[in-house]
């Protein structure tokens, strides 16, 4: 299982739901966004996530997002 993790302005319970459609249209991941924290990290797991699918899904949905260094 590969974790990816993402820095962006999702904040709250209404932008997950708007942010929703377009991830869960990327097949094979499953994705998780902590509102309660300052950093609003979205952090996506599957066995080979395309990091590109992820940025683009995430800006289609009118958010920003930044790919942060994976461990």
């Amino acid at each position: 299982m590969i974790t990816l993790k993402f820095k962006t302005n999702i904040n709250c319970s209404n932008c997950l739901k708007s942010v929703g459609p377009f991830l869960n249209e990327i097949s094979g991941i499953s994705w998780s966004v902590d509102t309660t924290v300052s950093d609003k990290i979205l952090k996506v797991e599957g066995e080979n996530p395309d990091k590109n699918k992820i940025i683009l899904a995430v800006e289609d949905a009118g958010f920003d997002i930044e790919a942060l260094k994976n461990v």
